[in-house]
């Protein structure tokens, strides 16, 4: 099935640049101006994934990023402009899944966009059923839902990957990198402060107190570990 994207920029020439580029790997393309328009485009429109560019009239990026994130787990990339590392963490707190500096290369984006759409590769003979349940989590891996204890717990597309990685895997230590790498699924050219930014925000999400975790643990120096407390 064709994916359909959402670009929002303000600048026209990117619009049709991008318009084009995307379209010859097959996708199709909506695209928006300003933040309002970016937004009823989201609650209007079933998107696989929405490139949103932060500098924008009506409605800044951020606040569309918040906004849609109320409302859907679409994946979203942010465009930032260089300099702009404040942008980029916020963005990411405000559940963006990924970001680019301007100016990037197209086949940068193409690859970000290709490693958003594949799923975590995990080893089949882990997985019995698409319902698993480890420790006090409950994660629907088809459905791409995660309850604990029995309440459904609200997450991004990366914190799920991160979750499912982590949790399937209890005691691994995973780098930054390798994180990056596996989840990411590309050669990151950004912060490895991507990954701990998205670690901090599956915390707040699943951890009593996240400043005192109890299933996703730091080993310092290394990496971040699940801990099956069963």
């Amino acid at each position: 099935m064709t994916k359909k994207l959402l670009i929002v920029d303000d600048e026209d020439i990117i619009l049709k640049g991008l318009r084009y580029s995307l379209n010859q790997e097959g996708y199709e393309i909506d695209t928006a101006m300003d933040g309002i328009q970016a937004y009823e485009k989201a609650m209007q429109n079933d998107y696989d994934l929405i490139i949103l560019d932060l500098m924008l009239p009506q409605m800044d990026g951020l606040e569309v990023c918040r906004k849609i994130r109320e409302k859907s787990m679409v994946p979203i990339i942010i465009l930032t402009a260089k300099g702009e590392d404040t942008s980029k963490v916020l963005g990411l707190e405000y559940g963006a899944d990924d970001y680019l500096t301007k100016p990037f290369n197209i086949l940068e984006l193409k690859a970000r966009i290709k490693a958003i759409f594949r799923r975590v590769n995990i080893n089949e003979s882990k997985i019995q059923s698409s319902i698993l349940k480890i420790d006090d989590f409950t994660i629907n891996t088809l459905g791409r839902k995660v309850s604990l204890n029995g309440k459904e717990i609200n997450l991004t597309a990366k914190e799920f990957d991160l979750l499912l990685l982590l949790a399937t895997n209890p005691g691994k230590i995973y780098s930054r990198e390798e994180l990056l790498e596996i989840i990411w699924g590309y050669e990151y050219f950004g912060d490895v402060r991507t990954v701990d930014v998205h670690i901090r925000r599956l915390r707040e999400k699943i951890e009593q107190n996240s400043s005192q975790p109890e299933y996703i643990l730091t080993k310092w120096g290394v990496g971040y570990y699940f801990r099956n407390k069963k």
